[in-house]
């Protein structure tokens, strides 16, 4: 039974045919072999190219926002309350944009998320007052989640052995274009007229990427119907069932509720996120209590690096600039480094975001106590690799413990806790400031304590050691 799930992922990808099982049909393209491996990369890879042009073209804007609010007459106060509102927006649409795309397509979503956005965008570049500039930002809050789709479609994609490896690739190059977009940006700023013309290149490497989506060889690769999976997760969650037996009990009985009368997206979608909730709050609440510790315990390290480094060790901005490009660029390295990591844990996703979030408390201990420049360079480093490793080993337990089948649900929810996050950190790191420039990495330190002993008292509920699972079609 086992092995015959283990070919099943196999043939998902393409990688490999699997031979039917007694009494079943054989499924398109199930002997295509290595043209379907071919297919299959060449999709990957697409997506990894539309990671990349997503956040080469945010990154060119988003480091100018708070100049050009300024430049329309926008005071602090109004300009804070501006910016913020992207990401109480994010809070509340991640989840439900996430629920949506398992429900009508990855597609669809992709496709609406994407145009959606870019009309943000093109409204930004004509914004001549505050009031516009405030509106520009209200359709890029809802729908600004290409990369949480991506990668839910990525998860539909490949094994879950794989899962790690991918959505890390997917990230490094994301982080590419985040590394290449503000020097872009920077330069055309100099120009006349510079935001404008910024943020309409912006707006164009939307369009750009709608099309390329459009062009997807969609029919060439099998992606797996949610639909089905959602349904047959949530009557198994009102059950009482963990995730492990819906999986389980996907692989044994394929669909079982096709009979019943299809409803309405907007239904599927509410009652998909009320299930959801009972199945977060029962078995996923010290993995988004991790990713909520960790991840305001890193905001927290980056919220004053500038203004620490200055008063610490008189280090100048621009040179600290570098810094930050340096640790960037290092942190997109990381993602190629996954692969030899993940076959030393044997796969255990849980024991690496353990032993990276270990190494992570242990880095902003002692960036926070160090003396020299040298060692918050050491520190820096080494912080790019673990955070890095631990974002994506966080995402990847989320969907191996949640099910593969609502993978866009679980990611937009992770997407809200991180929103979360960025409306905590921004308050604490202010209150840690009064008392030290220190004050905000040390405590970013003891929440990352606190979420290691977390990780520490719980136990891997599904998934530890990699094996692979059929994605129930």
């Amino acid at each position: 039974m086992e092995l015959g799930r283990r070919r099943d992922l196999g043939s998902a990808l393409g990688l490999a045919p699997a031979p039917a099982k007694p009494g079943q049909e054989p499924r398109p393209g199930a002997g295509a072999g290595a043209p379907g491996a071919v297919r299959a990369r060449r999709f990957v890879l697409c997506l990894y190219l539309v990671g990349f042009l997503d956040l080469f073209g945010v990154s060119m804007v988003v480091p100018l926002l708070s100049l050009h609010v300024k430049s329309l007459g926008a005071s602090p106060t109004v300009a804070g309350i501006v910016g913020s509102s992207y990401g109480i927006l994010q809070l509340f649409s991640s989840a439900v944009v996430g629920c949506w795309s398992d429900v009508v397509g990855r597609r669809s979503s992709l496709l609406a998320c994407i145009l959606l956005s870019a009309l943000g965008y093109l409204i930004l570049g004509a914004s001549t007052s505050v009031f516009l500039f405030a509106l520009a930002r209200v359709p890029v809050g809802i729908f600004k989640h290409t990369l949480s789709i991506s990668r839910a479609l990525l998860s539909d994609l490949v094994a879950e052995k794989e899962r790690p490896l991918v959505i890390g690739r997917f990230n490094t190059a994301s982080s590419v274009g985040f590394i290449l977009g503000p020097m872009v940006g920077g330069y055309l700023t100099e120009l006349d007229g510079g935001f404008y013309l910024t943020a309409f290149i912006c707006f164009s490497v939307f369009i750009l990427n709608a099309g390329l989506v459009w062009l997807f060889p969609w029919s060439e690769v099998k992606l797996n119907s949610t639909k089905n999976g959602l349904r047959l997760g949530k009557s198994h969650a009102l059950l009482g069932k963990t995730d492990c037996e819906v999986q389980e009990a996907a692989t044994r009985h394929g669909t079982t509720v096709s009979g019943k009368p299809a409803r309405l997206p907007w239904m599927e979608v509410v009652s998909t996120l009320r299930d959801m909730k009972s199945l977060i709050v029962s078995e996923m609440w010290d993995i988004f209590l991790v990713r909520l510790l960790m991840g305001v315990a890193v905001m927290l390290y980056y919220s004053n690096f500038v203004l620490a480094l200055e008063e610490r060790f008189g280090v100048r901005p621009k040179t600290t600039g570098y810094l930050i490009s340096y640790s960037s660029a290092l942190g997109a390295l990381a993602g190629f480094t996954l692969g030899p990591i993940l076959r030393l844990y044997k796969h255990n996703s849980h024991a690496v975001l353990l032993h990276s979030s270990v190494l992570t408390f242990t880095l902003l201990l002692l960036y926070s106590t160090a003396h020299t420049m040298g060692i918050v360079v050491f520190s820096s480093t080494l912080l790019s690799f673990s955070t890095a490793i631990g974002r994506t080993c966080i995402t990847d337990l989320q969907l191996t413990v949640g099910g593969a089948q609502a993978s866009g649900t679980l990611i937009g929810m992770g997407q809200s806790v991180t929103a979360v996050g960025r409306v905590i950190a921004p308050l604490l790191s202010g209150v840690a400031q009064e008392v030290s420039p220190c004050g905000p990495p040390s405590l970013g330190a003891a929440l990352a304590l606190m979420a290691i002993i977390v990780m520490s008292v719980s136990r891997p509920r599904c998934g530890g050691d990699g094996s692979d699972k059929l994605k129930s079609e």
